[in-house]
């Protein structure tokens, strides 16, 4: 079961959300590529340009945007039943079969380690979820952690085009540079979102990550 008492935090909440979100916390992310594999070997995504589209649309239109509407739910939530529910709702929202282990093994490694080190009392739940619960029980700030987390999403996958596209370092994090306002726009619009304005129009990464359940070759899980 998972214990409502929250934490009380002497850290700088900041710093503690910079260590649960950076590519050291060991949930796995770098493994993830979110569907980009696949739009990289059917040609779609092939310089910074394309990408930088791509991962625009996807915080705009697709898991970014959705899950950030979740993270804050699950942060504002008063009882187990209501995460139970938002849980339901993020698994049913993946698109493919692998977005959704995408989306259950990070949730399941990060509430391992969070869990273990913080003395938290959390049961296995999908990424935004688990986030936004344990951001709830350590007492850190929502609009800190919803940007946060969308940025560590969007760094992750512009890491996964360095390696796959490739990118050079310098246009890749230049990509991620124009975007962080964006990350930062859609996570504080989503504090104030019901669960109905959940949407998902970006198709085009969706039918990726179902193509790249088949892929011949591939380097990441998703």
């Amino acid at each position: 079961m998972m214990g409502h008492t929250a934490t009380l935090m002497t850290t700088d909440p900041i710093l503690t959300l910079a260590q649960w979100l950076s590519p050291a916390y060991p949930v796995g992310a770098f493994t993830y590529s979110h569907g980009l594999e696949a739009l990289v070997d059917a040609g779609i995504v092939c310089d910074a340009t394309s990408f930088r589209a791509w991962l625009q649309d996807t915080l705009s239109f697709g898991a970014g945007q959705n899950d950030a509407i979740l993270l804050a739910h699950a942060h504002r939530a008063e009882d187990l039943s209501t995460l139970a529910e938002l849980d339901d709702l993020a698994r049913a929202l993946a698109p493919s079969a692998e977005r959704l282990l995408e989306s259950e093994q990070q949730g399941a490694a990060f509430v391992r380690t969070v869990a273990a080190i913080h003395d938290l009392d959390l049961t296995t739940m999908t990424y935004p979820i688990a986030v936004g619960r344990a951001a709830r029980l350590q007492n850190l700030p929502l609009p800190d952690t919803a940007r946060l987390f969308l940025h560590a999403f969007a760094a992750n996958l512009t890491s996964a085009a360095t390696r796959l596209v490739p990118l050079g370092q310098t246009e890749a994090q230049a990509a991620l540079t124009a975007l962080t306002p964006l990350c930062q726009q859609i996570a504080d619009q989503a504090l104030s979102q019901p669960l109905e304005a959940i949407a998902a129009s970006s198709f085009v990464g969706d039918i990726a990550s179902m193509r790249h359940e088949t892929q011949y070759s591939r380097l990441f899980r998703s």
